[in-house]
């Protein structure tokens, strides 16, 4: 789950680290009003969407007159923002933050995340803020720097000093890049994050250290268990794509894709293969969804509304192994399914598992038509070859 930078920077706050002044704007006027309330000479409007390269994209811009504050406000709210991180739609502008201008001396990169490979909490620090930090690493790896917290002992300020160091700051400035860190270190792990990045983390022209930028992202486990009811209420639907939502509302697995098959399958593991083998077989998945083990008619009734939202899909396969529930009852459930949406599209079908042969005559006394497979790559191949034939 990710935030919007204001929310991010909220949580900075509690975690005593530094942030520019700011104030949160959903209309020109506010906009306005909180130019007006900073003071200074120039500010700095940010639209806030789920989504990187902002700026390259005509979504912050520093301004110097009220007027301008307003004007560009109006052309921001309700409008939707194209970056190289959205797709073509772009994400929905509803708010905007309107924070103090600053004197930059340097620009620097620091985050953190969850190395699956050690295990641990790394920090990873380059003086090369500002830029796409991606590319840095690809092209100059060694400008990137970084320390593993030990899960016992934590972050240690040691570890802290040599990124300072490393970054090339001051004695003052490695001190607050230490407290920063450290608080850092705590958000991560009282907040479940799995990602926090500040880019860039900048030296004023008056030596102190601020976090200009926020980008927080939250572990979906802990959310949904309820362990972060707080940030559960800061989540935005309307910068996450509509059918996942949905599909999340089902207990459905779903992830668009942008293909021409639509998949169905039960496991996650077997929806990957799945997928797999069809790109094998030349063809292009739609979708991931896994219904789940413990499927039922009304789940895979949802699941092929769910597909056929997408006006790319061209054919759908089913991929079923019958084990938590018997293959007849999921074929009772995909029969049902059909005649109550109306599927158009060929449907491929292959299952396997408990009382296979009975899902089968189940399927092929539907009058239905529904297309069965003997196996993965049959049912791969005989989707592929239809879709493209419908196509």
């Amino acid at each position: 789950m990710n935030l919007h930078e204001f929310q991010a920077k909220h949580l900075f706050t509690e975690a005593g680290i530094a942030i520019p002044r700011g104030y949160v704007a959903r209309s020109s006027a506010e906009a306005r009003a909180a130019a007006e309330r900073l003071g200074g000479s120039a500010w700095v409007v940010k639209a806030q969407v789920h989504a990187g390269g902002r700026g390259k994209a005509g979504g912050v811009r520093v301004l110097k007159q009220a007027e301008e504050i307003e004007r560009y406000a109006d052309s921001l709210l309700g409008e939707r923002l194209v970056t190289h991180q959205t797709d073509e739609r772009g994400q929905p502008i509803h708010a905007l933050l309107v924070e103090e201008g600053l004197e930059i001396d340097r620009e620097l990169y620091l985050g953190a995340l969850v190395d699956r490979a050690s295990q641990r909490v790394v920090f990873m620090a380059s003086a090369a803020g500002g830029m796409d930090i991606e590319e840095v690493a690809g092209s100059e790896p060694e400008r990137i720097h970084t320390v593993h917290a030990h899960p016992a002992a934590g972050l240690q300020p040691y570890q802290c000093r040599q990124l300072g160091f490393a970054l090339g700051l001051d004695k003052g400035q490695v001190g607050e890049l230490t407290r920063m860190m450290q608080g850092l270190y705590r958000l991560f792990l009282e907040r479940d994050l799995s990602l926090v990045e500040i880019n860039p983390l900048i030296v004023t022209g008056e030596g102190r250290l601020l976090a200009l930028d926020a980008k927080v992202t939250v572990d979906d486990n802990a959310v949904e268990i309820g362990r972060q009811a707080q940030i559960q209420d800061m989540r935005d639907l309307t910068q996450e794509d509509e059918t996942e939502v949905r599909a999340a509302e089902h207990n459905l697995n779903y992830i668009t894709l942008d293909g021409n098959i639509g998949c169905m399958v039960n496991g996650a593991g077997l929806a990957m293969a799945t997928m797999d083998v069809i790109k094998l077989h030349g063809g292009s998945p739609a979708n991931f969804l896994d219904v789940g083990g413990g499927t039922n008619a009304e789940r895979v009734a949802e699941a092929f509304k769910i597909i056929l939202s997408s006006p790319s899909v061209e054919g759908i396969l089913v991929n079923i192994f019958g084990g938590i529930v018997r293959c007849d009852m999921i074929a009772q459930g995909i029969v049902a399914a059909v005649q109550d949406v109306g599927v158009e599209v060929p449907v491929v079908v292959r299952l396997e598992g408990t009382n296979v042969e009975q899902g089968k005559q189940i399927l092929a006394d539907s009058g239905l038509d529904l297309i069965p497979a003997d196996d993965l790559a049959d049912a791969a191949a005989k989707i592929v070859d239809i879709a493209g034939r419908t196509g």
